[in-house]
């Protein structure tokens, strides 16, 4: 077992005539002759594993998985055999039972989840399929398994999902769908343990570095006050509990380690490898999506413009004027596709009516993917009066101080704070003029960018891929 990772848990007699019709009954059997009726086949075992469905987490989309899915294939999965959602609106209501514009209840998960795995069945022509959820994606595949859609899956896998919930409280979190007191945890957790028959359960978690599973309300806006929860929150009584020391809320999901143990208790080995093969040419497709009402959703965006810019690996500079990739999107929202090199590093602009222009600077894509999908970045309160403004985002992890070197212009952006890690964005405001580079790092990651005018409309963004 790998380092980081370890496990808890559990003229002939009438009687003549008839033996010899006895006999014979097997053989015309199976010629579909018996009696005249036809006789049902007996499902032939399925070879391989099973088709895998990725479920995000709140807010999230399914471009979180993009090195999930890389690693997969690079341990033999098939690209059609690996699939992740899109929820419309990935964000919870605050209260569930309540609606919201632009939110879903955790019903509404449910019914999406149940139709999508239900599409993913006919694709692949296989009976059942594995599950693997981030965050309250596992509430979702909880919900579906209990209600009705257990015959549809063989494995599930939950990483950091609060299945205890983030508090167990009358007072915190009122109503929330991750609040242990209130309707959807409590049907969920009824009962002696969390197993559903057939279905073989794990869940990936935390030592103490998850910021929903804390005994303290600190990540919750109460700080000083009892959650009602542990360290152990997004545990599951009576599967297979894995701990990954050190690792966050999110990491949990998309780290290697939990790649590891995701892919051993699908396939019942370890991969060949936890490193990705890369192809020297990737096809890198995607969809542009909203953001409406202080809130994104996963709704495809029509009209949105989308530029590719091969930029220096140092500098972040345009090696070109003329974009490698100029498009329009139509209803679908997809912006591509674009055959990239993963030695090369890209700027990607989008321009969305009533919204900042967004320009995105990402790492070299190691493999193909169509889940590159493009959100707009707003501005923020702290923005106001900025020269010019520059994030660096951690789409699948937080920054850990004293855990992880990480740096926007070789410095510390303010409000990441400290102790467990619980922010996964950083920015910081430089002078409009003149244009100049600004270098993200994390860790071993480093992604130069330039400045762009916010007077303009302009906003930029180093995304990691780690």
């Amino acid at each position: 077992m790998s380092k980081g990772l370890r496990s808890s848990k559990k003229g002939p007699t009438r009687r003549a005539l008839l033996g010899g019709a006895a006999v014979l009954a097997p053989t015309l059997a199976l010629s579909g002759k018996a009696f005249g009726q036809p006789v049902p086949r007996r499902p032939q075992p399925e070879v391989g594993p099973p088709p895998v469905v990725f479920v995000h987490g709140n807010g999230d989309s399914s471009a979180l998985w993009i090195n999930n899915l890389w690693r997969f294939e690079a341990n033999g999965y098939k690209r059609n055999q690996l699939f992740a959602i899109d929820f419309v609106y990935p964000n919870a209501r605050t209260d569930d039972a309540k609606p919201q514009p632009l939110r879903s209840s955790a019903e509404d998960q449910m019914k999406e989840l149940s139709g999508f795995v239900l599409q993913v069945l006919k694709a692949t022509r296989r009976r059942k399929v594995a599950l693997v959820g981030s965050s309250r994606g596992g509430n979702a595949i909880r919900s579906m398994l209990k209600n009705g859609g257990a015959n549809m899956v063989s494995h599930a896998v939950l990483c950091g999902t609060p299945n205890k919930g983030i508090v167990i409280s009358e007072q915190l979190l009122i109503g929330s769908e991750f609040n242990g007191a209130f309707p959807l945890l409590k049907g969920l957790n009824d009962g002696p343990d969390d197993l559903i028959p057939g279905v073989d359960m794990m869940a990936i978690r935390s030592d103490r570095n998850d910021k929903y599973s804390q005994p303290d309300g600190r990540f919750v806006g109460a700080p000083g006050k009892p959650t009602g929860v542990g360290y152990d929150a997004s545990e599951l009584r009576g599967a297979r509990n894995v701990i990954l020391d050190g690792l966050d809320h999110r990491e949990v999901a998309f780290h290697k380690l939990a790649f590891a143990a995701m892919f051993e208790h699908i396939t019942g080995k370890p991969p060949g490898s936890m490193f990705i093969a890369q192809e020297p040419l990737p096809i890198l497709n995607g969809k542009v999506t909203g953001f409406s009402e202080g809130t994104y959703t996963n709704i495809p965006v029509a009209g949105a413009e989308v530029e590719i810019f091969e930029v220096d690996a140092k500098t972040g500079e345009r090696k070109s004027a003329v974009a490698l990739l100029r498009k329009t999107t139509g209803e679908d929202g997809v912006w591509g596709p674009f055959v990239g090199r993963s030695d090369s590093y890209y700027e990607f602009v989008l321009r969305i009516a009533g919204l900042p222009t967004t320009h995105t600077y990402r790492s070299p894509f190691l493999r193909s993917s169509d889940v590159v999908h493009l959100r707009p970045q707003p501005f923020g309160k702290a923005d106001e009066g900025a020269g010019a403004v520059t994030l660096m985002s951690r789409p699948r992890g937080y920054f850990g101080v004293g855990r992880d070197k990480f740096s926007l212009d070789g410095k510390v952006p303010p409000g990441i704070n400290d102790g467990v890690p619980g922010i996964s964005t950083g920015r910081l405001a430089f002078d409009a003029a003149p244009p100049r580079t600004v270098t993200a790092v994390f860790n071993n990651e480093s992604i130069p960018t330039r400045t762009w005018p916010a007077r303009d409309g302009h906003i930029v963004v180093a995304e990691f891929l780690n």
